[in-house]
């Protein structure tokens, strides 16, 4: 059944309608109502709304909600209406992200997809979009191979890959904390590379791995791992599971005071997990991947924060938000430069297209790289605040922003060998 805007109900099917008329009343005449050319320009989210990543999958959809009524207020996409379709990929099942990708495809004949927070998952959307010669964009799913390896004409990527998330921190944790780590890592695409790439780090620099606890995804008791971590001594116990399993994690290595004993860092921190865990868990060193409160202004980023606050009830936008934000704008962005929505067409005008200040929101250039589809983005490194620092919610100090193109490897590292169909 279809349903408005508004509904973020995590297990129903919902679709984006009546954006328009609510922007057009924004910037134009009360008398005056924008006339669409018949068919709207169809883009299919397949995301979690359910289960581990529920939280971070839900915040991308409100992000991509904002980026659609804004697109929509200033005439579309090529003068047509932008539609969004959500489907619940849930957070694990690679089955059902499959199917939902195929239906929005075969049966809603979307023009542009959209997914997944689960690396896993987005690599079996990106078969199906890749067979289908549909354009996708990763908003969330963090493993190597898609720009990588696997990467394909068809699929771009938003956020980082591990590798920039592991060269961005690697250094700092070896030479602030020591040159022993201990690793948590989640048992699948998205935990394996990013081990590796921390692990390949620290061997260059000099330093041994202790030990590697592989957990499975949605577990809730991490004490057996954290006990063989504890055994192994290291100098630096590194997390880097994610969602609820971040939650989890730290406040049982703070219930069984394993901060007190051991440095606690990881690469990839996020403000949705963050928030849910009590205040003496949030310890260490991490990366975010965006971050609302910048030392230094940023064109549209005060507005930004205020039209997500209105739209999330007063919570401020995460790096999540900001992922479903930049991919909706990106597809209208690149469709502007093509002069239209044929997938080809387009694929070549978002490759090296570089984003908008009131788009990128944060320093430095950002850019989709050419050569394997990834998008070059800042890295925000600090440390977490137990509780917010001037606002309840700035649970992060921000010590550095590092441009993505200093941490990304170079293209030929990556494995990637582009071929764009003919």
């Amino acid at each position: 059944m279809k349903k408005s805007i508004h509904s973020l109900t995590p297990d129903r099917r919902t679709i984006l309608k009546g954006a328009a008329a609510v922007g057009a009343l924004q910037i134009a005449s009360p008398f005056v109502i924008p006339v669409w050319a018949a068919d709207a320009v169809k883009i299919g989210i397949a995301n979690p709304l359910t289960g581990t990543y529920a939280a971070t999958g839900k915040n991308e959809q409100i992000g991509m909600q904002l980026a659609a009524e804004q697109i929509n207020a200033k005439g579309g996409i090529l003068g047509r209406k932008v539609e969004l379709l959500f489907e619940d990929s849930t957070s694990g099942d690679a089955g059902t992200a499959v199917q939902k990708t195929r239906k929005l495809i075969e049966r809603d004949r979307v023009n542009f997809l959209v997914g997944n927070v689960n690396s896993a998952l987005a690599q079996a959307m990106a078969q199906v979009s890749n067979e289908k010669g549909v354009l996708h964009i990763v908003p969330g799913g963090h493993t190597d191979p898609i720009t990588g390896k696997d990467c394909k004409w068809n699929v771009f990527r938003v956020c980082n890959t591990t590798r920039m998330e592991a060269n961005a921190v690697s250094t700092l944790l070896f030479k602030t904390y020591g040159k022993k780590w201990h690793f948590i890592t989640p048992d699948y695409a998205f935990g394996h590379t990013l081990y590796q790439g921390c692990e390949a780090n620290l061997k260059k620099l000099g330093g041994t791995v202790t030990g590697n606890e592989l957990t499975p995804l949605g577990i809730t008791d991490f004490s057996a791992y954290l006990i063989k971590a504890r055994a192994a001594n290291p100098d630096v116990l590194v997390v880097l599971v994610q969602g609820n399993d971040m939650v989890n994690c730290l406040k049982q290595i703070s219930q069984f005071g394993i901060d007190k004993q051991i440095h606690i860092a990881g690469t990839q921190q996020e403000l949705e997990a963050v928030e849910a865990m009590p205040p003496e868990a949030r310890v260490g060193v991490w990366m975010f991947e965006w971050y609302w409160k910048q030392a230094a202004s940023q064109p549209g980023l005060d507005q930004f924060i205020a039209e997500i606050r209105k739209k999330s009830g007063g919570k401020v936008p995460t790096a999540r938000t900001w992922f479903g934000y930049v991919t909706i704008h990106s597809y209208a962005l690149a469709c502007a430069k093509a002069k239209s929505i044929e997938a080809k067409t387009v694929a070549k005008a978002l490759s090296d297209m570089e984003l908008p200040p009131e788009v990128k929101l944060q320093p430095n250039k950002v850019f989709f790289r050419g050569g394997d589809h990834q998008l070059m983005l800042s890295a925000f490194i600090g440390q977490l605040n137990s509780k917010g620092d001037g606002d309840p919610e700035n649970l992060f100090k921000v010590n550095s922003v590092v441009a993505g193109e200093s941490i990304a490897p170079s293209i030929a590292d990556t494995g990637c060998k582009m071929q764009m169909p003919a």
